[in-house]
Protein backbone atom coordinates (compact mmCIF):
# COMPACT_ATOMS: atom_id res chain seq x y z
CA UNK A 1 0.00 0.00 0.00
CA UNK A 2 1.61 3.55 -1.58
CA UNK A 3 0.83 6.12 1.21
CA UNK A 4 1.31 9.85 0.93
CA UNK A 5 0.71 11.92 4.25
CA UNK A 6 0.82 15.63 4.13
CA UNK A 7 1.28 16.45 7.53
CA UNK A 8 2.87 20.13 9.25
CA UNK A 9 3.03 18.71 12.11
CA UNK A 10 5.79 16.71 11.29
CA UNK A 11 7.72 19.51 11.38
CA UNK A 12 8.72 18.25 14.27
CA UNK A 13 11.09 16.06 15.16
CA UNK A 14 9.92 13.99 18.05
CA UNK A 15 6.20 13.08 15.85
CA UNK A 16 8.53 11.35 13.20
CA UNK A 17 8.65 8.35 15.44
CA UNK A 18 4.86 7.62 14.43
CA UNK A 19 5.94 7.35 10.47
CA UNK A 20 8.93 5.08 11.42
CA UNK A 21 6.25 3.12 13.47
CA UNK A 22 4.00 3.24 10.04
CA UNK A 23 6.56 2.05 7.64
CA UNK A 24 7.23 -0.57 9.74
CA UNK A 25 4.62 -2.38 8.39
CA UNK A 26 6.12 -4.47 5.33
CA UNK A 27 3.24 -3.51 3.09
CA UNK A 28 3.22 -0.13 3.79
CA UNK A 29 5.17 1.84 1.47
CA UNK A 30 5.11 5.59 3.09
CA UNK A 31 5.92 9.47 2.34
CA UNK A 32 5.34 11.98 4.11
CA UNK A 33 5.57 15.56 3.02
CA UNK A 34 6.55 18.37 5.42
CA UNK A 35 6.80 22.15 4.73
CA UNK A 36 10.23 23.57 5.92
CA UNK A 37 9.01 26.00 8.32
CA UNK A 38 6.06 27.23 9.94
CA UNK A 39 5.32 30.27 12.25
CA UNK A 40 5.09 29.16 15.54
CA UNK A 41 6.84 28.36 18.37
CA UNK A 42 8.95 25.31 16.51
CA UNK A 43 8.76 27.01 13.44
CA UNK A 44 12.09 25.07 11.37
CA UNK A 45 11.89 21.54 10.72
CA UNK A 46 13.71 19.09 12.54
CA UNK A 47 15.02 15.97 10.47
CA UNK A 48 15.13 13.36 13.40
CA UNK A 49 13.33 10.25 13.12
CA UNK A 50 13.74 8.92 8.97
CA UNK A 51 14.02 5.13 9.15
CA UNK A 52 12.24 3.00 6.68
CA UNK A 53 10.52 5.93 4.86
CA UNK A 54 10.37 9.06 2.57
CA UNK A 55 10.20 12.25 4.31
CA UNK A 56 10.60 15.24 1.97
CA UNK A 57 10.20 18.86 2.10
CA UNK A 58 8.09 20.43 -0.39
CA UNK A 59 7.27 24.11 -0.44
CA UNK A 60 4.22 25.98 2.05
CA UNK A 61 2.31 29.24 0.68
CA UNK A 62 1.39 31.39 3.58
CA UNK A 63 2.56 29.36 6.44
CA UNK A 64 1.03 30.28 9.92
CA UNK A 65 -1.91 30.22 8.36
CA UNK A 66 -3.94 27.55 9.78
CA UNK A 67 -7.07 27.97 7.14
CA UNK A 68 -5.15 29.00 4.42
CA UNK A 69 -2.04 27.74 3.82
CA UNK A 70 -1.30 25.02 1.20
CA UNK A 71 1.21 23.44 -0.63
CA UNK A 72 1.59 24.56 -4.41
CA UNK A 73 3.59 21.75 -5.61
CA UNK A 74 1.22 19.14 -4.02
CA UNK A 75 -0.61 17.71 -7.70
CA UNK A 76 3.22 17.09 -8.96
CA UNK A 77 4.02 14.80 -6.27
CA UNK A 78 1.04 13.14 -6.06
CA UNK A 79 0.96 12.38 -9.59
CA UNK A 80 5.02 11.12 -9.17
CA UNK A 81 4.24 8.93 -6.11
CA UNK A 82 0.63 7.73 -7.69
CA UNK A 83 -0.39 6.66 -4.02
CA UNK A 84 -3.32 4.98 -3.21
CA UNK A 85 -3.85 6.23 -0.17
CA UNK A 86 -3.88 9.85 0.67
CA UNK A 87 -3.23 11.05 4.20
CA UNK A 88 -4.17 14.65 4.61
CA UNK A 89 -2.79 15.34 8.17
CA UNK A 90 -5.26 18.63 8.78
CA UNK A 91 -8.86 19.11 9.61
CA UNK A 92 -11.65 19.06 6.75
CA UNK A 93 -11.77 22.86 6.77
CA UNK A 94 -8.82 24.27 5.81
CA UNK A 95 -7.90 24.61 2.39
CA UNK A 96 -4.77 22.76 2.04
CA UNK A 97 -7.40 19.87 2.90
CA UNK A 98 -9.89 20.88 0.17
CA UNK A 99 -6.71 21.90 -2.48
CA UNK A 100 -5.31 17.99 -1.88
CA UNK A 101 -8.24 16.51 -2.06
CA UNK A 102 -9.14 18.26 -5.33
CA UNK A 103 -5.70 17.60 -7.12
CA UNK A 104 -5.84 14.10 -5.38
CA UNK A 105 -8.86 12.31 -6.72
CA UNK A 106 -7.41 8.75 -7.68
CA UNK A 107 -6.15 7.78 -4.04
CA UNK A 108 -8.41 6.89 -1.16
CA UNK A 109 -8.68 10.00 1.01
CA UNK A 110 -8.43 10.60 4.91
CA UNK A 111 -8.37 13.38 7.17
CA UNK A 112 -7.32 13.99 10.44
CA UNK A 113 -9.91 16.40 13.05
CA UNK A 114 -9.27 17.68 16.37
CA UNK A 115 -12.15 20.10 16.06
CA UNK A 116 -14.09 19.57 19.51
CA UNK A 117 -16.80 22.49 19.29
CA UNK A 118 -19.19 22.36 17.31
CA UNK A 119 -19.36 24.92 14.71
CA UNK A 120 -20.68 26.56 11.39
CA UNK A 121 -18.14 28.31 9.45
CA UNK A 122 -18.53 31.14 7.42
CA UNK A 123 -17.27 30.73 3.38
CA UNK A 124 -15.64 29.73 1.78
CA UNK A 125 -14.41 26.91 5.21
CA UNK A 126 -18.12 25.86 5.56
CA UNK A 127 -18.47 24.87 1.77
CA UNK A 128 -14.60 23.34 2.07
CA UNK A 129 -15.75 21.33 4.93
CA UNK A 130 -18.68 19.74 3.47
CA UNK A 131 -16.71 18.99 0.17
CA UNK A 132 -14.00 16.88 1.75
CA UNK A 133 -17.16 15.41 4.57
CA UNK A 134 -18.52 14.21 0.95
CA UNK A 135 -14.99 13.09 -0.72
CA UNK A 136 -13.63 11.83 2.34
CA UNK A 137 -12.99 7.57 2.34
CA UNK A 138 -12.00 7.65 6.20
CA UNK A 139 -11.21 10.30 8.68
CA UNK A 140 -9.04 9.83 12.21
CA UNK A 141 -10.60 12.34 14.87
CA UNK A 142 -7.85 13.45 18.07
CA UNK A 143 -10.30 12.78 20.54
CA UNK A 144 -14.06 11.30 20.98
CA UNK A 145 -15.77 15.59 20.77
CA UNK A 146 -14.43 15.70 17.34
CA UNK A 147 -15.59 12.12 16.24
CA UNK A 148 -19.16 12.66 17.03
CA UNK A 149 -19.24 16.20 15.25
CA UNK A 150 -18.24 14.90 12.35
CA UNK A 151 -20.77 12.15 12.15
CA UNK A 152 -23.18 14.81 13.20
CA UNK A 153 -22.15 16.81 9.89
CA UNK A 154 -22.79 13.87 7.68
CA UNK A 155 -19.64 12.01 7.71
CA UNK A 156 -20.17 8.06 6.98
CA UNK A 157 -17.30 6.29 6.16
CA UNK A 158 -14.37 4.26 8.38
CA UNK A 159 -13.59 6.32 11.24
CA UNK A 160 -11.31 6.19 14.18
CA UNK A 161 -10.20 7.72 17.28
CA UNK A 162 -6.53 8.17 17.54
CA UNK A 163 -4.44 11.54 18.94
CA UNK A 164 -2.42 12.74 15.70
CA UNK A 165 0.86 11.20 17.94
CA UNK A 166 1.76 8.93 20.65
CA UNK A 167 4.93 8.73 22.79
CA UNK A 168 8.05 6.93 22.75
CA UNK A 169 8.68 5.80 25.94
CA UNK A 170 12.16 4.91 25.84
CA UNK A 171 12.48 8.45 24.75
CA UNK A 172 10.21 10.03 27.42
CA UNK A 173 11.46 7.78 30.79
CA UNK A 174 11.49 8.48 34.10
CA UNK A 175 14.42 9.97 35.69
CA UNK A 176 17.32 7.70 37.00
CA UNK A 177 16.45 9.43 40.42
CA UNK A 178 14.82 12.27 41.76
CA UNK A 179 16.70 15.50 42.15
CA UNK A 180 16.98 16.77 45.77
CA UNK A 181 15.56 20.05 46.55
CA UNK A 182 12.31 21.87 45.63
CA UNK A 183 9.30 20.27 44.42
CA UNK A 184 9.94 21.11 40.54
CA UNK A 185 5.88 22.40 39.07
CA UNK A 186 6.24 22.66 35.03
CA UNK A 187 4.17 23.96 31.97
CA UNK A 188 5.88 23.63 28.70
CA UNK A 189 4.16 24.46 25.34
CA UNK A 190 2.15 28.19 24.11
CA UNK A 191 2.42 30.86 26.41
CA UNK A 192 -1.06 32.13 25.52
CA UNK A 193 -4.27 33.25 27.78
CA UNK A 194 -6.52 30.46 26.83
CA UNK A 195 -3.95 28.00 28.84
CA UNK A 196 -4.64 28.97 31.86
CA UNK A 197 -0.97 30.45 32.74
CA UNK A 198 -3.17 33.53 34.67
CA UNK A 199 -4.23 31.21 37.24
CA UNK A 200 -1.20 28.62 37.38
CA UNK A 201 0.45 31.96 38.92
CA UNK A 202 -2.02 33.35 41.02
CA UNK A 203 -2.24 29.59 42.29
CA UNK A 204 1.31 29.77 43.02
CA UNK A 205 1.18 32.51 45.15
CA UNK A 206 -0.82 31.12 47.87
CA UNK A 207 1.08 27.72 48.04
CA UNK A 208 3.55 26.80 50.82
CA UNK A 209 6.89 24.60 51.64
CA UNK A 210 9.87 24.14 49.05
CA UNK A 211 8.48 24.67 45.39
CA UNK A 212 9.57 26.08 42.79
CA UNK A 213 7.82 26.71 38.92
CA UNK A 214 9.30 26.06 35.25
CA UNK A 215 7.48 27.67 32.53
CA UNK A 216 8.85 26.87 29.15
CA UNK A 217 7.53 28.49 25.93
CA UNK A 218 7.05 30.99 23.23
CA UNK A 219 4.23 33.05 22.48
CA UNK A 220 2.54 36.60 22.11
CA UNK A 221 1.64 36.52 25.92
CA UNK A 222 5.11 35.69 27.39
CA UNK A 223 5.44 39.54 28.79
CA UNK A 224 1.94 39.68 30.41
CA UNK A 225 3.00 36.73 32.22
CA UNK A 226 6.39 37.99 32.78
CA UNK A 227 4.67 41.05 34.49
CA UNK A 228 2.25 38.95 36.75
CA UNK A 229 4.63 36.51 37.82
CA UNK A 230 6.67 40.25 39.18
CA UNK A 231 3.42 41.82 40.63
CA UNK A 232 2.58 38.56 42.20
CA UNK A 233 6.14 38.91 43.83
CA UNK A 234 7.32 35.26 42.38
CA UNK A 235 9.91 36.12 40.86
CA UNK A 236 12.76 33.95 42.85
CA UNK A 237 10.14 31.17 42.36
CA UNK A 238 9.15 30.75 39.41
CA UNK A 239 11.60 30.86 36.14
CA UNK A 240 10.09 31.74 32.11
CA UNK A 241 12.22 30.24 29.54
CA UNK A 242 12.17 30.02 26.18
CA UNK A 243 10.87 27.75 23.63
CA UNK A 244 13.20 24.90 23.49
CA UNK A 245 13.30 22.29 20.81
CA UNK A 246 11.39 19.12 20.94
CA UNK A 247 13.88 16.63 21.28
CA UNK A 248 15.58 18.88 24.43
CA UNK A 249 11.50 18.03 26.11
CA UNK A 250 12.62 15.11 27.93
CA UNK A 251 15.31 16.40 29.78
CA UNK A 252 13.17 19.39 30.91
CA UNK A 253 10.38 16.98 31.94
CA UNK A 254 12.20 15.17 33.84
CA UNK A 255 13.68 17.52 36.59
CA UNK A 256 9.89 18.14 37.06
CA UNK A 257 7.95 16.52 39.31
CA UNK A 258 4.18 18.07 38.82
CA UNK A 259 3.21 19.54 35.14
CA UNK A 260 0.19 21.89 35.19
CA UNK A 261 -2.11 21.87 32.16
CA UNK A 262 -4.78 24.70 33.71
CA UNK A 263 -6.28 25.66 30.45
CA UNK A 264 -9.71 27.59 29.82
CA UNK A 265 -12.50 26.74 27.70
CA UNK A 266 -13.05 30.00 24.93
CA UNK A 267 -15.66 30.46 22.63
CA UNK A 268 -13.75 28.77 19.71
CA UNK A 269 -11.31 26.51 21.86
CA UNK A 270 -11.18 24.15 24.47
CA UNK A 271 -8.06 21.63 24.81
CA UNK A 272 -8.36 19.05 22.46
CA UNK A 273 -5.54 16.59 23.86
CA UNK A 274 -3.07 18.14 25.89
CA UNK A 275 -0.33 16.13 24.53
CA UNK A 276 2.42 17.30 26.88
CA UNK A 277 0.26 15.49 29.21
CA UNK A 278 1.16 12.00 27.82
CA UNK A 279 4.70 12.92 27.75
CA UNK A 280 4.67 14.18 31.25
CA UNK A 281 3.09 11.06 32.33
CA UNK A 282 5.75 8.59 30.30
CA UNK A 283 7.77 10.43 32.87
CA UNK A 284 6.23 9.89 36.12
CA UNK A 285 5.52 13.27 36.48
CA UNK A 286 1.79 14.00 37.99
CA UNK A 287 -0.27 15.85 35.87
CA UNK A 288 -2.47 18.48 37.47
CA UNK A 289 -5.40 19.69 34.61
CA UNK A 290 -8.00 21.36 34.44
CA UNK A 291 -11.55 19.94 33.42
CA UNK A 292 -11.50 21.53 29.86
CA UNK A 293 -11.88 19.34 26.96
CA UNK A 294 -10.47 16.39 26.51
CA UNK A 295 -7.80 16.64 29.77
CA UNK A 296 -9.58 14.74 32.45
CA UNK A 297 -10.13 11.97 29.34
CA UNK A 298 -6.04 11.80 29.21
CA UNK A 299 -5.52 12.02 32.58
CA UNK A 300 -7.56 10.07 34.12
CA UNK A 301 -6.78 8.28 37.02
CA UNK A 302 -3.12 9.07 37.01
CA UNK A 303 -3.73 12.76 38.24
CA UNK A 304 -5.42 15.33 39.45
CA UNK A 305 -8.28 17.45 37.88
CA UNK A 306 -9.69 20.65 39.20
CA UNK A 307 -12.73 22.90 37.85
CA UNK A 308 -11.11 25.20 35.06
CA UNK A 309 -10.88 28.96 36.02
CA UNK A 310 -11.09 28.01 39.60
CA UNK A 311 -7.57 29.27 41.19
CA UNK A 312 -8.25 27.99 44.87
CA UNK A 313 -9.10 24.21 43.76
CA UNK A 314 -5.76 24.24 41.65
CA UNK A 315 -3.71 25.40 43.98
CA UNK A 316 -5.48 22.63 46.88
CA UNK A 317 -4.55 19.94 43.89
CA UNK A 318 -0.91 21.63 44.08
CA UNK A 319 -0.63 21.37 47.47
CA UNK A 320 -1.66 18.19 48.04
CA UNK A 321 1.07 16.69 45.72
CA UNK A 322 3.65 19.12 47.51
CA UNK A 323 2.35 17.51 51.14
CA UNK A 324 2.55 14.23 49.57
CA UNK A 325 5.63 12.56 48.22
CA UNK A 326 3.89 9.08 48.32
CA UNK A 327 0.92 10.04 46.53
CA UNK A 328 3.63 11.64 43.91
CA UNK A 329 5.30 8.12 43.24
CA UNK A 330 1.62 6.32 43.34
CA UNK A 331 0.37 8.65 40.60
CA UNK A 332 3.11 8.64 38.85
CA UNK A 333 4.02 4.76 37.85
CA UNK A 334 0.17 4.62 37.12
CA UNK A 335 0.11 7.55 34.60
CA UNK A 336 3.43 5.48 33.00
CA UNK A 337 1.24 2.40 32.70
CA UNK A 338 -0.81 5.03 31.18
CA UNK A 339 0.81 5.86 28.38
CA UNK A 340 2.22 2.44 27.90
CA UNK A 341 -1.22 1.20 27.67
CA UNK A 342 -2.75 4.11 25.30
CA UNK A 343 -0.47 6.36 23.99
CA UNK A 344 2.67 5.29 22.72
CA UNK A 345 4.25 5.85 19.01
CA UNK A 346 3.89 2.04 17.95
CA UNK A 347 0.40 1.93 19.54
CA UNK A 348 -0.88 5.28 17.62
CA UNK A 349 0.92 3.60 14.07
CA UNK A 350 -0.96 0.40 14.51
CA UNK A 351 -4.77 1.97 14.59
CA UNK A 352 -3.63 4.41 12.00
CA UNK A 353 -2.63 1.24 10.01
CA UNK A 354 -5.63 -0.34 11.12
CA UNK A 355 -7.64 2.66 9.74
CA UNK A 356 -5.62 2.92 6.13
CA UNK A 357 -6.83 -1.29 6.11
CA UNK A 358 -10.04 -0.48 6.56
CA UNK A 359 -10.36 2.51 3.95
CA UNK A 360 -8.75 0.22 1.40
CA UNK A 361 -11.19 -2.56 2.33
CA UNK A 362 -8.65 -5.02 3.52
CA UNK A 363 -8.51 -7.31 6.24
CA UNK A 364 -5.46 -6.89 7.67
Amino acid sequence: MRVLMISKAMLVGAYQRKAEEIARRADIDLTVLVPPRWDGPVSRFERTYTRGYDLRVVPIALPGHYHLHFYPTLAREIRRLRPDLLHMDEEPYNFATYLAYAVGRRPRRVFFTWQNIDRNYPPPFGHMERWVLRHSDGAIAGNDDAARIIRRKGFGGPLAVIPQVGVDPQVFAPAAARALGPVTLGFLGRLEQAKGLDDLVDACGGLRGDWQLIVAGAGAYRDRLTARVRDRGLLRRVEVRPAMPSLAVPDVMRQLDIYVLPSRTTATWKEQFGRVLQEAMACEVVPVGSDSGEIPRVIGEAGLIFPEGDVAALRDRIQTLIDDPGLRRRLGAAGRERVLARFTQERIAADTVDLYRRVMGESG
